[in-house]
């Protein structure tokens, strides 16, 4: 059988390959690029020592920068207003590129490592079912075997393989959009992460003394200048990572309902994902009139819902983009930030089409209600409310 698999290059992936090879498999191996640049080191040469009849490895940073993470910035995506979605979003692109490689080398089965405790499987699942087919056969060792750290090194082991990683405490996931840290220490919710668990952050205490000014400039929702300087949303997710990173902000630490129904410790760093969202939604409180602020937050975490929880086919989905795209038209302009030793604070922003006026909100000068206009304005604004207190009221 001609099998295409998932191949990370990780524990997990390589001792599946040795398996399916060990079962008579004809494996070849894709590995998508999404900004993971230390998995990607040695990744071929190890997929054909582990014994792959082929292996692809797909640039896609670009297309995930340009049409999921600008899509993520529109929608704030933020599941349970912590989370930057960096795992789930990354997801439907790489299970979309490993379906496009099973039907050009006319495969049998796709196979990947997801865990029967984890997120991604339904979120690989669902997507390699669309492109190919309710009945195509999904592969999914980790999960069908219980495939533990211990069996897969069993696996490698006597397939004449040294494991990789097996001196790393942590899980770790990482992509131009956030770096995920899972396991060890971690798991206990009580425990403050080690600092060896960060790798794009510094302490906030060993951060610079003196504070980053950073100038965002947006065009219809999205990134497209730091400071002044036009460049690729990829450059600038990637420039501010390090940027930010360094002066202490993007960590996140909290307690996230999954999927299948399990509460997880989640530890995150994401600083240009969380820099740009805040920049973002301060640009949009500029421009939206009130009842299009809060429709829109809505639609922001229907939509983040829906890619957490590995629905990127929905429908809906589609829809909610046509509306945050028309939405975004106005979200223009420059938003100005201050990162200080871990924290970030917006502290100027202008857009040709904010309705914010200098003159108007002056108490000194420029329009003002008269007294007459106020009262009738507060009068008639309050009297449904009045009206149910007093009723609610006399009735005890």
């Amino acid at each position: 059988m001609r099998v295409v698999l998932a191949y990370s290059g990780g524990l997990d992936t390589s001792a599946i390959l040795a398996l399916l090879r060990e079962q008579g498999h004809e494996v070849i191996t894709v590995t998508v690029s999404v900004g993971q640049e230390e998995e990607l080191r040695g990744v071929e040469e190890k997929a054909y020592k582990l014994g792959a009849y082929k292996h692809y490895t797909i640039d896609a940073v670009e297309e995930f920068a340009n049409n999921y993470i600008s899509m993520a910035i529109k929608a704030n995506g933020l599941y349970e207003d912590r989370y930057p979605l960096g795992t789930a979003l990354a997801r439907p692109l790489i299970a979309e590129k490993v379906a496009e490689i099973a039907k050009r080398e006319g495969a049998d089965a796709v196979a990947h490592g997801c865990t029967a405790k984890g997120n991604d499987q339904v979120r690989f699942d669902t997507v390699l079912r669309y492109h190919l087919g309710d009945d195509f056969k999904i592969i999914a060792p980790v999960r069908e075997l219980k495939l533990t750290r211990e069996k897969a090194v069993e696996i490698l082991r006597r397939n004449g393989f040294e494991p990789p990683g097996l001196h790393k405490t942590y899980s770790i996931d990482e992509n131009l959009w956030s770096r995920s840290i899972e396991g060890g220490p971690i798991d206990d919710p009580l425990a403050e992460p080690p600092e060896d668990a960060f790798a794009w952050t510094v302490a906030p205490e060993k951060a610079p003394n003196q504070p980053l000014y950073l100038e965002i400039g947006f065009e219809k929702g999205v990134p497209v200048s730091v400071n002044g300087e036009r460049m690729s949303l990829a450059k600038i997710v990637s420039m501010l990572n390090k940027l930010v990173g360094a002066h202490g902000y993007g960590r996140i630490d909290h307690i996230e309902n999954r999927v299948v129904g399990l509460k997880s410790r989640e530890v995150y760093e994401a600083p240009a994902a969380l820099t740009l969202i805040e920049a973002h939604r301060d640009l949009e409180k500029a421009v939206y009139t009130p009842r299009e602020l809060r429709f829109k937050r809505l639609l922001d975490q229907e939509w983040s819902d829906l890619v957490y929880q590995g629905l990127w086919i929905e429908p809906l989905r589609l829809v909610i983009e046509k509306a945050v795209d028309e939405l975004n038209r106005w979200v223009s302009g420059v938003v100005k930030m201050k990162v200080y030793k871990g924290s970030l604070q917006v502290v100027g922003r202008w857009s040709p089409y904010s309705s914010y006026s200098r003159e108007v909100i002056d108490y000194n000068k420029g329009w003002y209600p008269s007294d007459e206009e106020a009262r009738g304005f507060i009068t008639i604004w309050s009297l449904h409310s009045l009206a149910a207190a007093k009723a609610r009221g006399l009735r005890g």
